[in-house]
């Protein structure tokens, strides 16, 4: 009789380097493969309307790859727990496995799923699929969590080699009998009526296959400038593979290892300053995941608690400006509208438009994290949540004052042609260079020659940089004293 393992695909939608689709298969003769669509458990997956357009085309991707392989990608919507006993029932599977996800909703379901199962007679195991290290495993040296990124990073770095990334299997052998199946169709995952999706169609390749060639495509030609350029939106000077990271359609060690291996010197050392500014990105990104692990409230919490009496506003009129791209700022308009026809912004736009809702428009930093979490495709929780507290003041983070990004100066010096701007904002693809970044301060004569009627062609400010500014910090100083 043959043995049935299941492999139960979450955050890690790729075939290579996947631990425990590897142990599945060894365990088994047979290997169901399952992804399970669990509405009782958002926090495990992004949920938002870009992130469910990405996942509809990356679970195709997958089915794909399996199928290539000889296996079937299985699709069952509703609570983990019954979905894995219903398929491990019809599949005689006698042996679970899954990579981690660290999100708090998904660790106590985890919990209670692996616990459950054991009691059933099933052999169950969970890996990392997901992180450089486990968030357990980079500790101060009394044991406890770090809060400041860089002894964070020195830390892990400390920990010494990555072990080498696992090969695609060669072949996955599905049970013998068939086992039913949702369709992607059912889950109606893709935006019908309208579908607002070509800007996102245009930009991406969801899927393991498209993971690696961005991989290629940036170890090719940009990251040995990557120090230089990462923060200048107006050319392409990033790696874009958060999305790809976010969904596991590749790994962070495959990543790291990959990278190393291209920028070595003949005597095995890596002098490139741009791929270890780069490999330091992969840091953050579980730091982020260390600080929600230690840290299960912070979606919903200030890290630092005095920031529980900022007086926050309600401005829906404000907050309409900001999501549209209609602020005024044109930096701040030329993001969000990206990140509408993309799901995608970059990050160091990312920090200026977090800053003037937070800051200028004094709007609850929770109400941009939602959008984000929405509009992105890289909607990470612990990114998410991690970067707009430190975008806030309230996270973590070793600044010993009040940042508030200028959005003018911002999109001066990391836009200084403002190529990027003029994509975004075309109706002030006329305005000289020197009057971009604040229109207002155009004379009329410019403005008409520009074609720019402030008020109906593009909108006046919203609010004034140096009142709002003034206004942020004198909120701040009145609860900098709080306990």
């Amino acid at each position: 009789m043959s043995k049935v393992s299941l492999h139960w695909f979450r955050k890690d939608l790729r075939l290579s380097d996947n631990p425990a689709l590897r142990a599945a298969l060894a365990h088994g003769d047979e290997t169901a493969c399952v992804f399970i669509l669990d509405p009782d458990c958002e926090g495990a997956l992004p949920v938002g309307a870009a992130g469910a357009w990405w996942l509809h085309h990356s679970l195709t991707a997958l089915a794909q790859d399996i199928a290539a392989l000889g296996g079937q990608l299985i699709l069952r919507r509703g609570p983990a727990r019954r979905c894995l006993e219903d398929v491990c029932q019809e599949t005689g599977a006698t042996a679970v496995y899954w990579n981690r996800c660290y999100e708090p909703e998904a660790i106590t379901r985890d919990s209670e799923i692996k616990q459950h199962l054991k009691e059933q007679g099933l052999l169950v195991e969970s890996f990392n699929g997901s992180l450089l290290h486990e968030p357990w495993e980079v500790k101060t040296k009394l044991g406890g969590a770090y809060g400041v990124f860089s002894p964070f990073w020195k830390a892990e770095l400390d920990l010494g080699d990555l072990p080498n990334p696992m090969a695609k299997p060669n072949i996955i052998t599905p049970p013998s009998q068939q086992i039913p199946s949702d369709t992607l169709a059912e889950w109606a995952l893709l935006p019908t009526k309208p579908d607002w999706t070509g800007g996102l169609r245009q930009s991406w390749t969801p899927g393991e296959a498209g993971a690696r060639q961005r991989l290629g495509d940036f170890l090719d030609s940009i990251a040995q400038r990557y120090d230089d350029t990462r923060n200048r939106p107006d050319i392409a000077g990033t790696s874009r593979l958060s999305p790809h990271l976010a969904f596991g359609e590749i790994s962070p060690r495959e990543i790291w290892h990959v990278a190393l291996d291209r920028s070595r010197t003949e005597s095995g050392a890596v002098l490139d300053k741009g791929i270890w500014s780069f490999l330091r990105e992969l840091g953050w990104r579980d730091f982020n995941h260390n600080l929600l692990f230690h840290n299960p409230t912070l979606p919903q919490e200030n890290y630092n608690s005095r920031f529980d009496a900022f007086p926050w506003q309600e401005d829906p009129t404000a907050l309409k400006a900001w999501r549209t791209g209609g602020t005024g700022y044109p930096l701040v308009d030329a993001g969000m509208r990206e990140l509408w026809q993309t799901g995608f912004m970059h990050n160091r736009v990312r920090m200026v438009v977090a800053s003037f809702l937070i800051k200028h428009l004094m709007i609850d930093w929770r109400v941009g994290e939602a959008w984000f979490r929405d509009t992105l495709v890289d909607a990470d929780l612990a990114n998410n949540v991690a970067n707009w507290q430190w975008t806030a003041g309230c996270g973590a983070d070793a600044a010993p004052y009040f940042r508030i990004f200028n959005p003018i100066g911002q999109g001066e010096k990391f836009d200084p042609d403002g190529h990027y701007i003029r994509h975004w904002v075309p109706e002030l693809k006329n305005m000289p260079t020197k009057y971009l970044n604040k229109p207002w301060e155009a004379p009329q004569e410019v403005l008409r020659e520009a074609g720019v009627d402030l008020g109906k062609t593009y909108p006046k400010p919203v609010v004034r940089h140096v009142e709002a500014r003034n206004r942020a910090l004198e909120a701040y100083n009145d609860i900098k004293g709080a306990a």
